[in-house]
């Protein structure tokens, strides 16, 4: 089992920045990716950035979407996965989650199978 917890959500206006934290706990070892996802009312789960942690060469995955605004990083220290948001627009709006895979694939957003509750980001015009 994997637990994580998101946390850092919040209100901004258009072109601001928020950074959103996953702490991770469990059975950490079993994790290959950390990926974060959202979903807007209405709309279907996207999958927006992944991050290879099980390796010392993480590497990252990106949606078109995001890619040049959003950016994922790992705190080993505190078994974390940031998600750095910059020049938000209200399209971002969504509530955001965070979800571990075992699988290598940090990009295969079908392989995530462990869940935060998600944190609610709003951005306004």
């Amino acid at each position: 089992q994997v637990q994580l917890a998101e946390s850092g959500g919040g209100s901004v206006q258009a072109g601001g920045s928020l950074t959103l934290s996953c702490e991770v706990t469990g059975v950490i070892y079993s994790v290959y990716c950390i990926g974060w996802f959202r979903q807007a009312p209405g709309r279907k789960r996207e999958g927006v950035a992944g991050l290879f942690v099980a390796g010392n060469y993480p590497y990252t995955y990106y949606s078109r979407s995001v890619e040049n605004r959003f950016a994922i990083s790992l705190n080993k220290d505190q078994n974390a996965v940031s998600l750095r948001m910059d020049r938000l627009k209200p399209e971002d709006t969504a509530t955001y989650y965070c979800a571990s895979s075992p699988e290598a694939g940090c990009g295969a957003w079908e392989n995530y199978n462990y869940w935060g509750q998600g944190t609610q980001v709003t951005v306004s015009a």
